[in-house]
């Protein structure tokens, strides 16, 4: 058997090629829609893809596994969890594929696959058990567990609230995802533990950064493992300090149910003149994304109305919560970074990227004269200076356990990725003063609330300068 496991670090995902050399079959477990790169590595593998499964209908990504059965593979999907949790694409389709209830197993080559449901994190939640016949064992040697468990964490079971607005689910969940982890208890210390998501992946609170594990390890560290000697301590522990989920998993939930549309492949957006990067400014009906990596220079100078998202591992989920589904989206970018960036887009379902600039095109069009924008840069220091004076606010856009541990007296928070679908709770006429930890997020949110319009002023700072300068209030204090 070969196993190799594929990792995509700007989303913390996991998809596993499982191969059976003997007969060169193999099967992808989690696929992003993206799905060339895994052709590409069974090849150099002296495989043939001829299966994909998926553990669970996915809220942080697009799935890859529609694009597989366009391929011509065979597609697995759960057959649990209730009707209104099925592959509704799958339903009646003439694509080759099964969905498969608890105990079902398929075989490629000589590798037995066994369906486990496992819910919690989501309702049709399947692992996969896999069992290397070819090479005569009798048992597993692994579990693909998805988004049940992690390492040193499980699948968080509040999304289906918090994120898809299905009001009273997340107390069930964690319910039935504590009867999940009695059946995962009494598996075999031995297995390898082949999770979906590692660390910085939003699916959990507490994510190892380490790729694979094992039954009996997580059994011994795995903290949310630990706290489920009793249904109350595990509720009560599962739900708390869950971080707010990016505005976009709601829709990827509805799109990955329903069926994403087929890829084909990745687009060519086509070259923008000087012309055309002027016409976009101040539009609000597409989004041009500024994905230079110098914050300082965004703020300086950009194109009116531009959103701030630098091509690095926080892009997907910021033009995720950022951009709206099928807006037209225009990138500043460099020529080399584009396939990059187009495939970080196409990820979370943003398909509609319709032309690209450089940084040289954005600089001739300032040379002749083009329209640009600026946001004030200021310190803790000059903040510490501002935020009592009439009509400014402080905006905290951290996530909410980091608002609670310590914060500005008097400051309103919001997650960054909550803001597009928030912005009604933003108060109107008012100076926002925008700070998080490092400066990274409350960049990118203070372009976003330019852009809606919002009189913005960007704290370009370390919090742990504010620890040392200013005040600190808690979530305990605020509530003495």
């Amino acid at each position: 058997m070969l196993v190799r496991q594929i990792f995509e670090p700007k989303l913390a995902q996991y998809a596993y090629l499982v191969g059976c050399p003997a007969t060169g079959e193999a099967l992808i477990i989690d696929p992003l829609r993206d799905v060339d790169q895994y052709f590409d590595l069974a090849e150099s593998k002296d495989l043939r893809l001829v299966a994909a499964a998926d553990t669970h209908i996915h809220a942080d990504y697009l799935t890859g596994l529609r694009e597989m059965a366009e391929h011509g593979l065979k597609v697995y999907a759960s057959d649990e969890g209730g009707e209104d949790w099925r592959y509704e694409w799958l339903r009646g389709s003439e694509y080759e594929h099964k969905l498969i209830k608890d105990g079902d197993t398929f075989m490629v080559g000589n590798i037995r696959i066994e369906a486990v449901h496992t819910p919690g994190h989501t309702p049709e939640h399947m692992s996969y058990l896999v069992t290397d016949l070819g090479g005569g064992a009798d048992e597993p040697i692994a579990i693909a567990t998805g988004d049940f468990v992690f390492v040193g964490d499980l699948g968080r079971p509040d999304l289906l609230e918090t994120a898809a607005g299905q009001q009273g689910t997340m107390q069930e969940g964690a319910k039935v995802l504590f009867d999940s982890v009695q059946r995962f208890k009494k598996m075999k210390p031995f297995l390898q533990v082949w999770p979906a998501h590692g660390a910085g992946s939003a699916c959990g609170k507490a994510l190892g950064d380490i790729p694979v594990s094992t039954v009996g390890y997580e059994l011994r560290y795995n903290a949310s493992i630990e706290a489920s000697e009793s249904e109350e301590r595990f509720v009560n522990f599962i739900l708390q300090g869950q971080p707010e989920p990016p505005m976009y998993f709601a829709r990827m939930k509805k799109e990955n149910r329903s069926g994403p549309a087929v890829l084909g492949g990745l687009r060519q957006p086509r070259r923008l003149t000087v012309a055309e990067l002027g016409d976009l400014a101040g539009r609000t009906t597409v989004a041009v994304l500024d994905t230079r990596p110098d914050r300082s220079a965004f703020m300086k100078q950009h194109l009116p109305g531009a959103l701030y998202a630098p091509i690095d591992n926080t892009f997907p989920t910021v033009a995720g919560s950022y951009v709206e589904a099928k807006m037209p989206i225009y990138l500043l970018i460099e020529h080399e970074k584009l396939d990059e960036a187009v495939r970080d887009l196409a990820r979370v379902g943003l398909d509609n990227v319709a032309g690209y600039a450089t940084p040289d095109t954005f600089a001739r069009y300032v040379d002749e004269g083009g329209e640009t924008a600026a946001i004030e840069e200021i310190s803790f220091e000059e903040m510490q200076r501002l935020r009592d004076a009439a009509g400014m606010l402080v905006l905290d856009v951290r996530g909410k356990s980091e608002y609670d541990a310590g914060h500005v007296p008097g400051a309103m928070q919001l997650a960054h990725t909550r803001l597009l679908a928030d912005q009604d709770a933003v108060p109107e006429g008012k100076t926002l003063l925008v700070h998080c930890r490092s400066g990274a997020r409350a960049a990118v949110a203070s372009a976003l609330l330019a852009r809606l319009g919002h009189d913005v002023q960007y704290v370009s700072d370390q919090f742990s300068h504010w620890a040392e300068i200013g005040e600190m209030e808690t979530e305990e204090e605020m509530a003495a």
